[in-house]
């Protein structure tokens, strides 16, 4: 028996007897009901903790003053039900009337308020309006600035959620101003292990991975991963992400062998830690897959790839987004051994799962049919692969800009094929619209004009 089952067991002890010898409306059921209550949401039962939740203020209704701080506290219970289950709007209006009883009762700058602010503040960001989010996040703050020491926690708390509000917004500058600022605080107040730190130094190392600056990132995941390593047990689930974190950085900068050696090590924790057909183990195969497929090292590649197909086809439905890029995955690397029936097989089954789940117009679907048409292409049936190659330019006519690269690489790739089948004056039609594109959008000294004016000097060789 767990924790909570065991707080449970017991506090479901002293309401049966309490019950019998108190008033049904007795403050001290309301106080077991939110215990219960609590426990209930930490084991994830968002329907029981509600259901108590409610018992307590029902209890409090009756008995206290409408202002009182306990029904404040009842509406932040509920609440907070109700969004762990997902039910934003019913929670947003139990933390309107919390905030409405702090604003009538406490002082403007009451640390109680700006929990509130808080808390309204993150269900808007939950709810994508970051404008809205934004406005109660900087109540929250304006509070403690004026309330709280310059290094208290809380206020670190502050800049960190605003920090993460600013880059869901995509504003990276903001962000990392405000995560800047959480950190300084934190490295005032903190042990140099403390948890809080790595949880700044991580955010800031995934800021600056997603603005490209890569060695940044990396000098901050090393400074979380040196926490977790001297804080956590050798095996803890924080420390296979702290390797798939600098894994995953070392392989987008192409530093293969570091990446494998780091995505081995998250691995090595998972496989120890987790049921052997975990979804994580299967992200971890994939990776190690992409590092050897970016390697050459095919055979490796294949066999990752199979492991996480395996684990996928186990425990995701059969028209899920991750078996179709599973069976993307292994086709290219059967693709790349030159097996090409091997290949349209499982781009076929990535096609299929991708005609279920996407509009006809859907990128993906360009994706899966140049893909089949490559294919069609190496077996030299040449009918079957104009025909996909059709279907990806019909899909990036309508939804791309006509200057867009992807529609010159249609072109060229219906270009190559025509020559192919020794039609040259269609093969030349469509190098020169490829052409045309590249003209336009690329500098003059690019190598992929360089390429177009080399392949319509071939084709016009052959007129």
């Amino acid at each position: 028996m767990g924790n909570n089952e065991m707080a449970l067991s017991y506090l479901e002890k002293a309401l049966e007897i309490q019950q019998k010898s108190l008033p049904s409306d007795h403050p001290y059921l309301a106080a077991i009901y939110n215990n219960i209550g609590h426990s209930y949401r930490s084991m994830g039962n968002n329907e029981m903790a509600l259901s108590f939740y409610e018992k307590a203020l029902e209890i409090h209704r009756k008995s206290l003053p409408s202002d009182h701080p306990n029904l404040a506290l009842n509406y932040n219970n509920i609440a907070t039900a109700y969004y762990s289950a997902g039910d934003y709007a019913m929670a947003l209006s139990y933390l309107e009337k919390a905030l409405e009883i702090h604003q009538k009762s406490l002082p403007s700058d009451h640390p109680n308020p700006a929990a509130n602010f808080n808390n309204i503040g993150e269900l808007y960001r939950s709810m994508g309006k970051y404008e809205m989010a934004l406005s109660f996040y900087e109540k929250a703050l304006k509070i403690h600035r004026k309330s709280l020491p310059s290094d208290h926690p809380n206020l670190a708390i502050n800049y960190n959620n605003i920090g993460l509000l600013y880059q869901s917004m995509g504003n990276n500058e903001m962000a990392l101003s405000y995560f800047v600022k959480g950190l300084e605080i934190h490295q005032k107040s903190l042990p140099s292990d403390h948890p809080n730190l790595a949880i700044n130094y991580n955010n800031i190392g995934l800021l600056y991975q997603s603005m490209g600056n890569n060695e940044m990132a990396l000098s901050y995941y090393e400074k979380v991963l040196e926490i977790h390593r001297k804080s956590l047990p050798s095996d803890h689930p924080n420390l296979a992400l702290n390797y798939n974190n600098i894994g995953e950085l070392y392989r987008s900068m192409g530093k293969y062998e570091m990446a494998l050696s780091y995505l081995e090590k998250a691995l090595e924790i998972h496989r120890k830690s987790l049921p052997s057909d975990h979804l994580n183990l299967a992200a971890n195969y994939n990776s190690i897959a992409a590092v050897h497929y970016s390697t050459g090292d095919y055979a490796m590649a294949l066999s990752y790839y199979e492991k996480g197909l395996e684990i996928h086809r186990k425990s995701l439905p059969s028209d899920h987004p991750n078996l179709a890029a599973n069976y993307n995955n292994t086709a290219a690397v059967h693709y790349s051994l030159g097996d090409y029936k091997m290949a349209l097989s499982y781009w076929e089954k990535a096609l299929e799962i991708h005609q279920k789940s996407l509009p006809s117009d859907h990128p993906n679907l360009a994706l899966n049919y140049n893909n089949i048409a490559a294919a069609y292409y190496s077996t030299g049936d040449y009918a079957m692969a104009l025909s996909f190659y059709e279907k990806a330019l019909e899909i990036h006519r309508k939804s791309l800009p006509s200057d867009h690269p992807n529609l010159a690489l249609n072109y060229n790739n219906i270009g190559h094929l025509y020559q192919s089948m020794g039609n040259n004056a269609m093969a030349l039609s469509y190098l020169e619209k490829a052409l045309e594109i590249h003209r336009k959008s690329l500098p003059s000294d690019h190598p992929n004009l360089a390429g177009n004016y080399s392949n319509i000097g071939v084709v016009h060789c052959s007129l």
